[in-house]
């Protein structure tokens, strides 16, 4: 498997609409846009996965930087989770502070 990852993605867009773009490429296993949890609207990425590793990196090459309703894309292979570097923004919950 070949998971690619996608953002710029308009808001608008569907799993259906994303697997057909990256269909042109190759056989797309699975195409999912990432939407909020509480409010079920997209946040403008995505993950496409391909069964074969050179139809992805086709599609990687051949998408990155194309327009998708009117918004440049970017296409890049995608990360494990462990791989990127902790967000900590210091804020929230019930601890107690020191000073």
């Amino acid at each position: 498997m070949y998971k690619l990852f996608v953002g710029g993605l308009p808001f608008s867009t569907t799993d259906e609409e994303m697997a057909q773009l990256f269909s042109q490429h190759g056989t797309v296993a699975s195409a999912v846009v990432v939407k909020d949890r509480d409010t079920g609207r997209s946040k403008g990425f995505g993950f496409v996965e391909f069964e074969n590793d050179d139809e992805g990196k086709a599609a990687e090459k051949a998408l990155n930087g194309s327009d998708m309703g009117g918004r440049s894309i970017t296409v890049n292979q995608a990360r494990p989770k462990e791989d990127r570097p902790r967000r900590d923004f210091g804020g929230g919950g019930d601890r107690q502070r020191s000073w």
